[in-house]
């Protein structure tokens, strides 16, 4: 049973910095590629920032860069989300996620191989 627990959310004033974890089991983490997830009250769901299998393709989309930055511990079965600069549109729930097509332009989710857990929320008051 695939099993993806994030943490690390939580409540905090614009301009600060979050580091979001995320632990997975039940699937061979080395050989997928991960990524972060938001959705906001409203809102659809959006890819933040991917990371390849290989640790070198990366994604992240264009309100997030320079301000956010991916990495993953194969090791550990691990991955992060290391926030900064954070700002009141940076708020929502955010999920770990695992089945996906990263290209360094897009991050995509392979529909029926995809998974994902159930969120940490990020909430960034001005």
């Amino acid at each position: 049973q695939v099993l993806l627990v994030e943490s690390g959310g939580g409540a905090v004033e614009a301009g600060g910095s979050l580091r979001l974890s995320c632990t997975a089991s039940g699937l061979p983490f080395d050989q997928y590629n991960w990524g972060w997830f938001r959705q906001a009250p409203g809102k659809e769901r959006e890819a933040v920032s991917c990371v390849g299998y290989e640790s070198i393709t990366t994604y992240y989309s264009d309100s997030v860069k320079g301000r956010f930055t991916i990495s993953r511990n194969n090791a550990e079965n691990r991955l992060y989300l290391h926030m900064t600069s954070l700002k009141p549109e940076d708020t929502a729930m955010y999920y770990c996620a695992a089945g996906l097509l990263v290209l360094p332009s897009s991050c995509i989710p392979l529909t029926g191989h995809d998974h994902y857990g159930q969120g940490t929320q990020v909430t960034v008051s001005s």
